[in-house]
């Protein structure tokens, strides 16, 4: 069968890349080895929401009574905690199915590899095996959890993330190994529904990637909840044979033992891009990525790379900018390259976390001298009326230019905020401009304003 395009992957860069292709006259084959979606709508960002949801819920019912409401005999049902979450990832599954059956989009089942430049060959579930061409190809494999060699995955004890989603029983007691969006989000829901917590991180903070002010808000707020936080710790074996974990663990302090009835690895991730034929086309890869051009273009003439298995940040939202542009460069458009400081990340435990562009410790680094502001969500009306009056807008200002260099943001609901100054920072506003666009009151949102003012010494409510 011959196409226009042929997109391998079928996650939140691939099938967007095949839609916006289809929109613009190509003729478009989608391959997928497992489920469409990829591991966003089924294993990752929609069926965990599903998750820290039921968890939040929890949350409500336990302090209920400081709402003015009284709520007796509670309790969650794990297994239909994982059962909504499943549903959730099965309707947007179908979701993407009725796309591509709109978009007449050709799905194809099974596990792609290219042959040449032009020729994937595909092999489906019961060893059949087709070949497609097309004039492009964009190679949209996604990526897996990582492992390390002392944390070597069973499925049972030692966990990853789609583990984590679908455990037959809650565990009593857990250790998260790795605080970055997945490890802290589990840490989250799991200790909100029962579960004793351990976080084991090997730099000095948790969130490393954030803001330092952030990492340190958040560790606060997770020991308040009663999470065990371990910097500067590295595990260095697990043995598991007998009914749980137990999990050797160097700190600066020395060794410790720490048991648990489950270990979730939660180290990053690993590019998918194994037997998929890189080397036979000639594709060059780099650090365990696809090497792309800012068209997102391999070395190879006619085959393109997007999302996790190419560089920068592995989020979907990038993924899916990526696969656009990939779309539109091969259908002769010439789309705006990706200005990756200006990709917002978002991290859904309670509080949330999200952020974009410089930390202030970046922008100190790459040269500039800052006005930066913050305003503490303790001062917010709406934050107040909602009972989460924890954490904190901080906004960072080139104090020559008033240039938006980078916001970050913990606290009730911000990763509906942070558009905003993704916004702003695109089309290059100054802080005078965020002054004098009038915020709405009360919000959440009206915080990016405050804590402009505050760096510029106008500050009225704190």
């Amino acid at each position: 069968m011959a196409y226009d395009v042929i997109v391998l992957g079928s996650g939140p860069g691939g099938y967007p890349a095949a839609i916006r292709a289809s929109q613009l006259g190509k003729k478009v084959a989608i391959v997928e080895r497992e489920s469409l979606g990829g591991i966003c709508l089924n294993w990752g960002c929609i069926p965990t929401k599903a998750l820290l949801k039921s968890a939040q819920v929890m949350e409500y019912a336990k302090h209920a009574a400081d709402y003015g409401i009284e709520v007796n005999d509670f309790k969650q049902n794990f297994g239909n905690v994982i059962k909504r979450s499943r549903g959730v990832a099965d309707k947007m599954t179908k979701g993407v199915t009725f796309l591509m059956k709109k978009n007449k989009i050709d799905v194809v089942m099974g596990n792609g590899k290219l042959l040449t430049p032009n020729k994937l060959e595909v092999t489906a579930a019961d060893g059949s095996k087709q070949t497609l061409e097309a004039k492009n190809i964009i190679i949209a494999t996604g990526a897996r959890a990582r492992e390390l060699p002392a944390l070597k995955l069973d499925g049972k004890k030692i966990i990853e993330y789609r583990a984590a989603m679908s455990l037959p029983e809650q565990p009593k007691s857990l250790i998260v190994v790795g605080s970055g969006a997945i490890g802290t989000e589990f840490a989250y829901f799991y200790n909100s529904l029962g579960t004793k917590v351990t976080i084991v991180e090997f730099l000095p903070r948790i969130v490393p990637v954030e803001d330092e002010d952030i990492s340190k808000e958040l560790e606060k707020s997770f020991k308040k909840q009663g999470i065990t936080i371990m910097v500067n710790s590295e595990v260095t074996s697990v043995d598991t044979s007998g009914n749980g974990v137990k999990a050797k663990v160097k700190t600066q302090d020395g060794e410790v033992t720490l048991e648990a009835d489950v270990l979730l690895s939660a180290v990053g991730i690993t590019a998918n891009i194994e037997n998929i034929g890189l080397e036979q086309v000639g594709i060059k890869t780099d650090k365990g990525r696809i090497v792309v051009d800012a068209n997102q273009q391999t070395n190879v003439p006619g085959v393109y790379a997007i999302g996790d298995c190419t560089p920068n940040q592995a989020l979907a939202h990038k993924a899916t900018k990526e696969g656009i542009n990939a779309a539109e460069h091969l259908a002769g458009k010439k789309p705006e390259p990706i200005d990756y400081n200006n990709v917002p990340g978002c991290t859904y435990c309670t509080p949330e976390i999200a952020s974009v562009g410089y930390t202030e410790k970046a922008a100190k680094d790459a040269g500039y001298e800052l006005k930066v502001g913050k305003f503490p969500f303790s001062a917010s009306g709406k934050a107040t009326a909602a009972g989460a009056t924890g954490g904190f807008v901080k906004i960072i200002y080139d104090a020559k230019y008033g240039e938006l260099l980078g916001c970050h943001m913990i606290g009730y609901n911000v990763t509906e905020v942070i558009a905003e100054v993704v916004a702003a920072r695109k089309l290059e506003t100054t802080a005078h401009e965020i002054l004098n666009a009038i915020h709405p009151h009360p919000t959440i949102s009206e915080a990016v304003k405050e804590a402009t003012a505050v760096a510029y010494g106008e500050a009225t409510d704190i």
